[in-house]
């Protein structure tokens, strides 16, 4: 019987270590997520960049919605790793938010763009973002014109590189499948230019 006892004492206790690992992961995230709503809160009030905490490389410099699918995240500056790990982020290599040229956004498939999966072509994108020049925020309106899985060698002839547009991309399956050789690219197009536009503190998130 003493093996039994501790066979199941093991059992519990690995249990209860990785229910608390869990646990404490998400309390993780929620709090990410509300210093990241923070910050993006003070850069709309001030225009200036704002790390979300001390030590973070980043800082929130947009925010996205689809309205459509009730889809409202901040992005953040810089898709690396650990970047992404807290948020959707502009990759380097497109165009920034006051430029023109295309605009290109990542998330994880798991988590911050899984509900791109629900996404459908002539939905509505909207960006916002703080226009240094004029202080004030803008938005602008991209309309989705196409979606595509494609290889991630192909990624790069998919998005225009002088036209302003918007991409969003990837890795595809969605879901939380050991493997995702694809990307899942959507190509989207600017309805007008940008505006201006008043959005008081507290429609923008937590």
């Amino acid at each position: 019987m003493k093996p039994l006892r501790i066979f199941v004492a093991l059992v519990l206790f690995a249990g209860a270590s990785l229910t608390a690992r869990a646990m404490y992961l998400h309390a993780k995230a929620d709090l990410a997520s509300v210093l990241i709503h923070r910050a993006w809160n003070k850069t709309t009030a001030d225009g200036q960049p704002h790390p979300p905490w001390p030590w973070a490389d980043t800082y929130p410099i947009a925010r996205l919605r689809i309205p459509r699918l009730g889809y409202d995240e901040v992005v953040l500056e810089g898709a690396t790793p650990r970047t992404l790990a807290f948020g959707p982020a502009r990759l380097y290599g497109g165009a920034g938010l006051s430029q023109p040229g295309n605009v290109e956004l990542a998330g994880h498939r798991t988590s911050w763009f899984r509900p791109l999966e629900d996404l459908e072509a002539r939905d509505e994108i909207q960006v916002q973002w703080f226009d240094a020049r004029r202080r004030k925020l803008r938005e602008r309106t991209y309309i989705v014109d196409d979606i595509r899985i494609v290889s991630p060698e192909e990624v790069t002839s998919l998005s225009p590189s002088s036209d302003d547009a918007l991409t969003l991309i990837t890795c595809y399956p969605f879901g939380h499948s050991p493997r995702s050789p694809q990307r899942f690219v959507v190509l989207a197009s600017p309805v007008g230019p940008s505006h201006l536009v008043q959005v008081s503190l507290s429609s923008t998130g937590h």
